[in-house]
């Protein structure tokens, strides 16, 4: 077995053993994906958080580094539109297409999260908290990724109704 086969069964591990019990014991009106939706906006606001902390510590004295961070952001913004539009995707009863969609975003932002995590627990004193908003945003966003490529659950059945079984409703005030 070969680096690229481990990576992608530890990959289908974190999927199929992990999240995707999570995911069939969220309540009915809160599918995966919703979660993982919701995930991804709050590692948005985590991210622009900890953008907007660097600049106020830093004096927005880099007018470079601002930018870059900012556009950066702007890519995750438009990645996040882009999972928007591709929830229709997402059927109740269907295998998800998201989840081999998404294989090289899950695999990549795993370790990227790992180093973000280690870059966090090392930076200066004043950049500290700037880091851990931004190590937050990275787990949000891989904990978003995971419920995204979770398989829907089936739609439930509804217990079929006998019109025959019915009592007749007795109105009120007919005493």
């Amino acid at each position: 077995m070969n680096l690229g086969e481990r990576i992608t069964r530890v990959d289908s591990w974190l999927l199929d053993d992990l999240c995707q019990p999570l995911a069939d014991r969220l309540p009915e009106r809160m599918p995966a994906l919703e979660v993982g939706m919701s995930c991804q906006l709050g590692s948005l606001l985590f991210s622009a958080v900890s953008i907007i902390a660097v600049f106020v510590i830093g004096g927005m004295e880099d007018i470079s580094n601002m930018m870059f961070n900012v556009l950066v952001w702007g890519l995750c913004v438009t990645f996040f539109i882009g999972l928007n539009r591709m929830r229709v995707l997402v059927q109740p009863g269907r295998p998800n297409p998201l989840r081999y969609m998404l294989v090289g975003v899950r695999l990549v932002s795993i370790p990227f999260t790992a180093y973000v995590l280690y870059q966090a627990y090392d930076a200066p004193a004043p950049f500290q908290l700037p880091m851990w908003f931004n190590a937050l945003s990275n787990l949000v966003f891989v904990v978003g990724l995971y419920f995204i490529s979770c398989q829907p659950r089936p739609p439930q059945r509804r217990a079929r109704e006998d019109i025959w079984a019915r009592t007749p409703l007795q109105e009120a005030g007919n005493g």
